[in-house]
């Protein structure tokens, strides 16, 4: 009640009502992949971050800080909304954010604060709910970077974009804001993102220093899932000889660099740029060049040596970071702003400083999962505060609507943070127990899995879809997580609460797999069929499409004389692939395979693997395909959907699978309007009078032999020729 009152009060009190100096000034600076092993306030061993520590030395700094997708715009998309990825519908780079939906900065806004973003915004959209917006395209440059502006130009800033973003920062603080009403200021830099192009000052910051690689950058991915082992982000394995190592010219040396990828920031400099760049990069890559010619390096010499100008290369980029942080500090202490102004320092996800032999992030583990957030606000939080609870980016929106005085919207899944600013770090009673994290990447750069999991303060557990199998790192007694303990009977009890635990925050955040588009790319065969269907699609001439998994994809199969009986001369198209549940045909219908199909009926029968897989609840799966039918509608409008009931499974009427497909098609029958859709569920063809289902049309109890499609080709003709086939 107390909540509606304070929206009623504010949907019809005056603003002015509110005195701007009551609220706080607040400025949020945001970089790109820094690890909180590469800030000296978390313990850095490898560098010094004075202006970052400055803030923990002067408020608070929080030791178990998460990403909710460890990916650049995915996070931005969560700390815009206060929404996990599922629900804000960003779920990886290349996705465009839906404005639209409700973001904080629209709140502030209405509350009367003014708003400003500068920097990487990487979200493919306009910013909305910004009073003042100026922009990197995409991941932006390092060099002379061009800048979105309002009217959708460009313009191109002569420098370091480290250092433009600040000078923007700063000059809108100076001239552009009101200075009669409190303001929300966004700086967010690309640094120290890939391809880690320092600023020249800072070119000798590490020179004749050995920076130590960490204790796992020989990690050989014993002990844990082999998906490991696939990954691509490796300095061993995946650098580039011009983009990452900074190397002119043809790859030399192909057996340890990748080549194709040449560092474009070099392209973009003036004469007098390229000139102190290579003063300091050639002597170094012509005397690498002469060793390896030489024959003087051994495997592991060109391993440490390309760590060696990987990390150095990051950390001096951090160090302009550092700078921006002390620029705005001190900017504020001279102006008297400081009072009155939080400052929050943060990035949009950790990185691998070569733990595990990786750079980059994706993974659940650690040092992509960690993301840094310090805070100064004074008269709130006192000097030296150090935290250990558990906070995650999607808090960040409630967090700034409560410093303003906002409501905060109850779709928002995050939860505020000031109250533990108020309480010197420590969380109430009620607080969270663990953190829920998703990554969706799948098929994609580096070739990280799909995978979600949970963190609780000793143990994390993920789920890996594509192999259907847990980890589980007890991470007091191994900090690294080198090896999961999911099979180990010590932890048998472990696994169970921390799997009940997980399937509890899905249920909480509202997770549904079945519904949330997912790719098999990753898969050589899923991903070359992809391909062959999209083409076939592209015919456009189409009139009969079957759309659905194994069960449809082996109409190719055992049901090949059959199609040809009933649907060679209709134009058909099998849009059937094994092993695909809900998810994937989503997916498959949102990336190319209904983008110019316009058939006259299509026949859909999809969900036995979200049952067989993981036994998906019904009403999760009947999400899923309601999702599909609803996809096909809108896409072609003038197609007509024959639903089919999900086919049964298992020999015995008791089958718990068989069980769950019928308590699917309980649901999915509703959705038939005899109209645009229509429903039949024809599972009784192919079951004995007792309700058993027999070998000699489903041998595995699944897949139907010859006779089993010639049933199901004959119980759904008089429904073919009655939509017009």
């Amino acid at each position: 009640m107390r909540r509606l009152i304070k929206t009623l009060l504010w949907a019809v009190l005056p603003l002015s009502l509110f005195a701007a100096d009551q609220r706080p000034n607040i400025i949020f600076i945001f970089s790109d992949d820094h690890a909180v092993q590469a800030i000296s306030a978390y313990g850095s061993q490898i560098n010094r971050t004075p202006n970052i520590d400055r803030l923990a030395d002067e408020g608070a700094i929080f030791l178990n800080s998460f990403c909710a997708n460890s990916l650049c715009g995915p996070s931005r998309a969560c700390i815009q909304t206060g929404k996990h990825s599922h629900l804000n519908g960003f779920m990886r780079n290349g996705n465009r954010f839906d404005s639209s939906q409700t973001t904080f900065p629209k709140l502030l806004q209405r509350a009367g604060y003014q708003t400003a973003i500068i920097g990487k915004w990487h979200l493919g959209t306009d910013p909305v709910g910004y009073d003042y917006w100026e922009i990197l395209p995409g991941q932006g440059n390092y060099y002379n970077p061009d800048f979105i502006q309002m009217d959708h130009s460009r313009k191109r800033y002569h420098g370091y974009v480290t250092d433009v973003i600040t000078d923007l920062a700063l000059n809108w603080l100076k001239h552009g804001r009101d200075p009669n009403k409190p303001f929300m200021l966004m700086c967010q830099h690309k640094a120290p993102h890939r391809n880690w192009a320092p600023a020249p000052r800072y070119f000798n910051l590490f020179k004749d220093k050995k920076i130590p690689p960490p204790p796992t950058f020989h990690d050989d991915y014993s002990g844990r899932s082999r998906l490991l082992k696939e990954n691509e982000m490796t300095v061993a394995r995946h650098m580039y000889w011009g983009h990452d190592m900074k190397f002119h010219g043809k790859n030399l040396f192909p057996k340890y660099f990748r080549g194709g990828l040449a560092n474009g920031e070099y392209r973009r400099m003036t004469p007098d740029q390229k000139k102190a760049w290579d003063a300091h990069y050639e002597p170094e890559n012509q005397a690498f060049i002469k060793a390896m010619r030489e024959g003087k390096l051994s495997d592991e010499d060109v391993l440490q040596w390309k760590y060696q100008r990987y990390i150095t290369d990051y950390l001096k980029c951090v160090q302009s970071v550092d700078d921006s942080v002390g620029q705005i500090l001190k900017y504020l202490d001279e102006t008297g702003l400081a009072k009155n102004t939080v400052v929050i320092y943060s990035s949009d996800q950790g990185f691998y400083l070569g733990e595990h032999g990786w750079f980059d992030k994706r993974w659940i583990f650690e040092e992509s999962l960690k993301m840094p957030f310090l805070i100064r606000w004074p008269g709130v939080i006192k000097p030296g505060v150090r935290s250990k609870a558990m906070i995650q980016n999607i808090d960040y929106a409630p967090t700034f609507l409560d410093m303003a005085g906002a409501p905060i919207p109850a779709e928002m899944q995050g939860r505020s943070l000031v109250p533990l600013f108020k309480n010197q770090g420590k969380a109430p009673a009620d607080w969270r127990d663990a953190i829920y994290y998703a990554y969706y990447e799948n098929a994609a750069v580096h070739n990280v899995p799909l995978h979600d999991g949970i963190r609780t303060e000793r143990y994390k557990l993920a789920f890996f879809p594509r192999t259907r199998e847990w980890q589980l790192f007890d991470l007091e007694k191994d900090p690294h997580e080198l090896r999961s303990v999911h099979n180990d009977p010590a932890y048998k009890d472990v696994l169970a609460a921390m799997q009940k635990r997980y399937r509890d925050l899905r249920a909480f955040y509202k997770v549904n797999t079945a519904v949330i588009p997912a790719t098999r790319g990753d898969e050589k065969w899923w991903r070359e069929r992809d391909r062959q269907k999209q083409a076939e699609a592209r015919r456009g001439d189409a009139e009969l499409v079957f759309i659905g998994d194994s069960i449809t994809h082996g109409w190719e199969g055992r049901g090949k004389e059959v199609w040809q009986e009933y649907y060679a001369d209709r134009h058909p198209l099998n849009l059937g692939f094994s092993g695909d549940r809900t998810e994937h045909v989503i997916w498959r219908l949102t990336h190319g395979e209904f983008a110019r199909v316009k058939p006259k009926a299509a026949v859909v029968m999809i969900g036995t693997n979200n049952t067989g897989h993981l036994m998906q609840d019904p009403e999760q799966v009947a999400a899923g395909i309601r999702r599909i039918i609803d996809i096909i509608l809108e896409r072609s409008p003038k197609t007509k959907v024959l639903l089919l009931g999900v086919f049964p499974r298992g020999h015995s009427p008791l089958d718990m699978g068989r069980l769950n497909n019928i308590a699917i098609n309980q649901i999915i029958r509703r959705f038939a309007d005899n109209k645009r859709v229509f429903y039949m569920d024809i599972g009784h063809v192919f079951l004995d009078p007792d309700g058993a289902l027999p070998k000699s049309l489903m041998p595995d109890y699944l897949h139907p032999n010859a006779e089993g499609y010639r049933r199901w080709a004959e119980a759904i003709e008089p429904m073919l020729k009655k939509l017009g086939l």
